[in-house]
């Protein structure tokens, strides 16, 4: 029992948490729970995870931000390997923090977790020159229903930490790259979202 931290409502937005696990360490490596579901009912998420994914990606790439427009997920994600700069943006139209977002280094050292609700667009940039990343979900994926925010949309105004670049008016990749010269390595339709007044409400 008690094997997380929870710092809820991080950046003062409702839902999101930062979890951090107790992890057990001597001479031979380390021990931790990376989901306790007791642990997590204690903490106030009651929550029915169904699916677990894992993902690499290399330095430079970004991926998002997404979102499942009819089936919105919960979604529990950590950094296995390398580190990456995990984001969530707040879609949800009754939220007094409609269209803010929160950012979090997720390291292989720091073991952070970060839970995102229903009802947020999300995405990460790779800083390391590997990452593994898994994430657990409340529900399945639904084919066609996937949705998307320009990962640069100015409205919003997400830092993203050691990218260099100026805005073109649309999200090419074209342009940006981390301070050592990685160029922003991003997927054609992750470039083609529009900004947070075209995109899907919840």
């Amino acid at each position: 029992m008690g094997q997380i931290k929870v710092e809820k409502n991080v950046g003062g937005i409702e839902g999101l948490a930062v979890i951090t696990p107790t992890v057990h360490g001597d001479n031979r490596g380390y021990f931790m729970e990376t989901f306790n579901q007791r642990d997590m009912m204690d903490a106030g998420f009651s929550i029915n995870f169904v699916q677990d994914n894992q993902s690499s990606s290399t330095k430079g790439v970004l991926r998002g931000l997404h979102f499942q427009k009819h089936y919105p997920q919960i979604k529990l994600v950590r950094a296995v390997r390398g580190s990456v700069f995990d984001v969530a943006v707040d879609l949800r139209t009754d939220s007094r923090t409609y269209g803010k977002w929160y950012g979090v280094e997720l390291t292989e050292e720091n073991k952070k977790q970060f839970l995102i609700p229903r009802g947020f667009a999300h995405g990460y940039l790779v800083l390391s020159d590997f990452a593994e990343f898994a994430y657990k979900v409340d529900d399945f994926w639904h084919p066609n229903d996937e949705g998307g925010l320009v990962w640069n949309d100015p409205e919003i105004g997400i830092e993203w930490p050691h990218l260099k670049g100026e805005y073109p008016g649309n999200g090419s990749a074209a342009g940006y790259e981390l301070e050592d010269g990685t160029k922003l390595n991003m997927i054609d339709r992750d470039q083609e979202w529009k900004g947070i007044k075209d995109t899907f409400k919840f």
